[in-house]
């Protein structure tokens, strides 16, 4: 095992620890930005060194698609390949394409675009699609999901796992966590590299709390270096969501970190934070800012919008950031409708937002004032969306 987690400090549920990976040791709560193919769009290494970044989320099934793992492998690993000194994970991210032009099939948070007409087959052996390079047939196994990140190398790789969406009821849900189980066998049978990267499994289940309770039992058992808890943010209500959060961070070891995937909304991370998770990604954060959006306290502010053509003001006062220390709202709002900059900059400073709210998380549970954050940061939030209404 390449993982050491430390608890430094607790209220309730909520933890502030120390983890300690091979290329860099990491302070949680914590938010992974993602990198698809290495990077994080428009942003320099330096950059997300910067602003803190511990570790960067990378797509293992594009990572394979271009440059290929055998070329990263030969250049000396992911983390020479990007110039990156901090930590690596590997998983996929995005869960979006057009309607009417496909279906999705979430194995692992991988994304594999299919034809409608020539829809993925899942297996006990695998997934079988078609390649989106020249339209062959291709399989993706368990073991060969471990073979590639073993080669990219990141720090933490994560299990081949079979996901449903939270809307789909019935005997699929049930299907896919036992073959969740089956398949972190075969990936720990596979695993090369143990004492250099960290295999997480990442339970699954659906909003089915027996299942849920079926299948963090089942990864606990196989004491794994850490645990994800998959198959959320799906379309569920925040209720659910929540509930399912609570129910596997109750659950899981209190030795091991827990990731929650897919979450990148502030108020999530908090709230999951609270229930005693640890572990955070989301394209949220760099997308939203490619669309002109900045987070701020009070929720986020769309610099697009007319009423920002003549604001001096930087995106949020109270921000320290290279972007807020620098630039006006006016000068960011010419740029987000017509040149690249301006995405880049709000990228900045989205991260720099995201990493702020993990250190200031962790900050408050070793100071023993997590209670006192959480209602500031509320506060800030309703009054930020008390003013959305009244704008809008």
């Amino acid at each position: 095992m390449a993982l050491r987690f430390e608890v430094l400090g607790r209220f309730n549920r909520a933890r502030a620890a120390r983890m300690t990976l091979p290329h860099f040791v990491c302070q949680t709560p914590l938010f992974m930005p993602v990198g698809t193919q290495g990077t994080i769009k428009g942003l320099t290494t330096n950059q997300l060194e910067e602003i803190g970044c511990q570790i960067i989320l990378g797509n293992t099934y594009h990572l394979e698609l271009r440059p290929s793992s055998e070329l990263i492998d030969e250049l000396g690993g992911l983390h020479k390949f990007m110039n990156w000194p901090g930590a690596l994970l590997t998983d996929s991210g995005g869960f979006q394409m057009p309607h009417g032009y496909g279906l999705i099939i979430f194995i692992s948070r991988i994304i594999l675009m299919v034809s409608l007409l020539h829809l993925a087959d899942i297996t006990e052996e695998g997934v079988t699609f078609q390649s989106p390079v020249d339209g062959k047939p291709m399989l993706l196994t368990p073991e060969e999901s471990i073979q590639i990140q073993n080669r990219i190398g990141a720090d933490i790789i994560m299990a081949l796992d079979d996901v449903v969406k939270t809307t789909i009821t019935g005997p699929r849900v049930e299907e896919a966590m036992y073959r969740t189980l089956r398949w972190i066998d075969r990936c720990i049978a596979a695993h090369s590299r143990p004492k250099e990267q960290n295999l997480f499994g990442i339970v699954q289940g659906g909003l089915d709390p027996v299942l849920r309770d079926i299948c963090v039992r089942g990864l606990v058992d196989r004491n794994l270096p850490g645990y994800a808890i998959g198959g959320l943010s799906g379309g569920e209500d925040k209720n659910s969501f929540w509930r399912v959060v609570a129910q596997c961070t109750a659950a899981l070891p209190e030795d091991k970190p827990r990731y929650v995937m897919g979450v990148g909304y502030p108020l999530d991370i908090v709230v999951c934070s609270a229930l005693g998770a640890d572990m955070y990604d989301c394209v949220y954060p760099t997308r939203s800012a490619r669309f002109g959006t900045a987070l701020v306290p009070e929720g986020v502010l769309k610099l697009k919008h007319n009423a920002m053509a003549n604001d001096t003001r930087p995106i949020d006062p109270t921000c320290m950031c290279m972007v807020c220390k620098n630039y006006t709202r006016a000068y960011i709002h010419c740029l987000v409708t017509k040149d690249a900059m301006g995405s880049q900059l709000l990228s900045y400073h989205n991260l720099y937002y995201m990493m702020k709210l993990s250190r200031d998380l962790h900050s408050s549970i070793i100071q023993e004032r997590f209670p006192k954050f959480v209602c500031e940061f509320l506060q800030k939030m309703v009054h930020g969306l008390n003013w959305f209404h009244i704008l809008n």
